[in-house]
């Protein structure tokens, strides 16, 4: 069936995957809207239909039950510091959400579209006619990765940061898929494929944010990028422990995927280093140079140890 509508306002999760169901050409479900509209004008969305998810008001709270809070996918990321539960739990998540791009476009994008925004690479997210002229790569129909110079695989950075730290504290994600629930570790939706960086269907929608209350979680993040505003990570960390002495890292932006770190609080530095550095797939497709992007994995870990008095 061909919809010949290109913009469809859904007032329902059901409505919403319906519609997407019925699209035989390209669409997209938008809600903030920050990552896709911009790709759209750079040539990289060629989605023929929108399908507007901002009117589905299940998809806006935040609600505890039993032993976890649950964030709707489109609550805003300004909006996450409005929530005392947030405020006394996840300290490092707020730091996270407010370390995205600017304060005028935290109002407007969603903790589901930051999860869910597309890999970046220096290479690929520019105009249409500069990727024209500087040729096409593996992520726009090309046949070479013009960072690494290889043919088979798109490193296209993974760069959100609210997932790093969502990870890091064992979160999972509520997603509606082919007519039923699945609940699902957020480490899990990620392919490591820069090219289709996401394992959801794409009529999938994410409903909301899951994590465990309870742990004491004590988080420190990390962002490394060039101006505090605008820019997208070059390096990002996430270090957590709970109240049991377990520890998980996870990295950001230095890989197609988060890289995730399980462990204990006695497990040895140098050897949590190691394990980590040897799973990054860092490249030159940043406006950091890939030695130091790797170097500052060190540094950044090394201070977050610290903080947390797990190094002297």
């Amino acid at each position: 069936m061909v919809v010949d509508k290109t913009y469809i306002n859904a007032l329902s999760i059901e409505q919403a995957h319906s519609e997407a169901i019925k699209c035989t050409s390209g669409f997209r479900y938008i809600a903030g809207g920050t990552d896709v509209i911009v790709n759209k004008f750079q040539g990289n969305d060629n989605a023929e239909i929108l399908i507007d998810l901002t009117g589905i008001n299940e998809l806006k709270q935040v609600v505890t039950k039993e032993n976890n809070i649950e964030i709707g996918a489109l609550v805003r990321l300004d909006d996450l510091k409005n929530y005392k539960v947030i405020i006394d739990n996840f300290p490092a998540l707020l730091e996270a959400a407010n370390s995205v791009a600017s304060p005028v476009i935290r109002k407007t994008a969603t903790l589901g579209g930051n999860l869910l925004c597309e890999n970046r690479c220096i290479f690929y997210n520019q105009t249409e006619w500069w990727r024209e002229s500087a040729g096409h790569c593996l992520k726009c129909n090309g046949n070479v990765c013009i960072a690494s110079g290889g043919n088979k695989n798109c490193f296209a950075k993974f760069v959100s940061d609210t997932a790093v730290v969502l990870i890091s504290m064992n979160a999972s994600i509520e997603v509606f898929a082919d007519n039923k629930i699945s609940v699902i570790p957020i480490e899990d939706i990620y392919s490591g494929d820069g090219i289709t960086p996401l394992k959801l269907s794409k009529t999938a929608i994410v409903k909301s944010i899951h994590i465990p209350l309870n742990n004491e979680y004590k988080s420190v993040f990390k962002k490394l990028r060039q101006r505090e505003t605008l820019e997208f990570s070059s390096m990002t960390t996430a270090v957590t422990i709970n109240k049991t002495g377990k520890l998980k890292i996870v990295l950001g932006a230095v890989h197609a995927k988060p890289i995730v770190y399980n462990g204990n609080i006695t497990d040895d530095f140098n050897e949590i280093l190691n394990a980590l550095i040897s799973n990054t797939r860092i490249i030159d497709n940043d406006v950091y140079s890939r030695a130091y992007r790797k170097e500052m994995i060190t540094v950044f870990l090394q201070r977050s140890f610290k903080e947390l008095s797990l190094l002297k």
